[in-house]
């Protein structure tokens, strides 16, 4: 089963991305290295609720 999921900026909080997640086999949140643009920079987003 898929979940979609919001992706948000650690730094600025921005929710910039939102991507699909396999419940069933990532039990914990993700957290991926993606380019912000409100920073300008690639910095670390992770799963919000």
């Amino acid at each position: 089963m898929t979940k979609k999921i919001t992706l948000a900026c650690a730094i600025c909080s921005s929710r910039n991305y939102t991507t699909n997640k396999n419940v069933s086999t990532h039990s914990t949140r993700l957290e991926v290295k993606k380019y912000c643009k409100t920073c300008g920079k690639h910095t670390l987003h992770r799963e919000t609720k």
